[in-house]
């Protein structure tokens, strides 16, 4: 039996939805969903497959979306499959003449993919392809995308929603300045957007996640322990982002986190010199 995590439960409160309501918000919509073989993506369509709705599914794993193509399929929604690299500029073009022949357009682009990566500054200093790919992925990718459907959400009064992460909002941290920068890039992007998207009739929903239990996560330790979501509950809150029509979703406690991050910054920086020493010294002495 799983042992009860009181810290995780206080963090995370159960989250459920209202299906019916889902159902009828998305009755005949068409979304395309970024990065859905694994993790969040994947949870999100799971969530909605029995529902009337047309499922745009891209990653870069064939098989994976084949195999969650039949798995949906089989509940009875309709679901359209491109294998796709984000991080070529070629390959999301090549998705954009794909969505092109989509009939009626996408009515719900949700910008999920994303690659995270943490490595200090000291071993990065040959790896400019990790700022490339990242930040590719990242932010030119979801630009790049919103440039093409933005003329077809406004015809269809549509809807943009952006998988986002807390540590956007907060002071940032070592070892993660590919990742947060490229993160932080598509959040300023699209916020300054939204009064123009939204003149256009095009809902924006920005969802600032905390830790997930995805694969995504695995190849940092010091996250083992950590309290984090499920994917199935990051599913859960973007369909009620849907719903609702929320301009973006938070932890209830991020507002510690952020006031805490504003008055004291200059002692997360002490701490973060501290721990970034540490580890210099500890790494030197193996």
């Amino acid at each position: 039996m799983k042992k009860f995590n009181f810290c995780e439960y206080f963090m995370f409160p159960p989250l459920n939805i209202n299906r019916e309501k889902l159902e009828q918000k998305l009755s005949g919509k068409t979304l395309l969903i970024t990065g859905a073989s694994y993790g969040i993506g994947k949870s999100l369509c799971h969530l909605l497959a029995g529902m009337s709705v047309h499922l745009v599914i891209t990653a870069r794993s064939t098989d994976k979306l084949l195999i969650l193509k039949s798995e949906i399929e089989k509940q009875g929604t309709k679901v359209s499959v491109f294998s796709c690299n984000l991080y070529n500029t070629l390959e999301c073009e090549n998705l954009i003449n794909f969505l092109k022949n989509i009939s009626g357009g996408i009515d719900i682009f949700i910008s999920n993919a994303g690659k995270s990566i943490r490595r200090p500054l000291n071993q990065s200093l040959e790896r400019f392809h990790d700022y490339q790919r990242t930040m590719n992925l990242n932010y030119f990718a979801p630009v790049q995308l919103c440039l093409y459907l933005i003329p077809v959400l406004k015809k269809n009064k549509g809807h943009i929603i952006s998988v986002s992460a807390v540590n956007v909002l907060l002071e940032p941290a070592p070892y993660w300045a590919a990742y947060q920068a490229s993160k932080t890039a598509f959040d300023q992007w699209l916020r300054s957007n939204i009064p123009e998207l939204n003149t256009m009739g095009i809902t924006t929903s920005i969802i600032y996640l905390p830790l997930v239990k995805t694969r995504m996560i695995a190849p940092t330790p010091i996250y083992k322990n950590f309290p984090a979501r499920k994917p199935i509950d990051a599913a859960i809150i973007i369909a009620k982002a849907i719903i609702s029509k929320q301009n973006s979703y938070k932890p209830w406690w991020l507002f510690i986190c952020q006031f805490a991050s504003l008055t004291a910054s200059k002692w997360f920086r002490i701490i973060c010199t501290f721990y970034v020493k540490k580890n210099e010294k500890n790494r030197n002495s193996l």
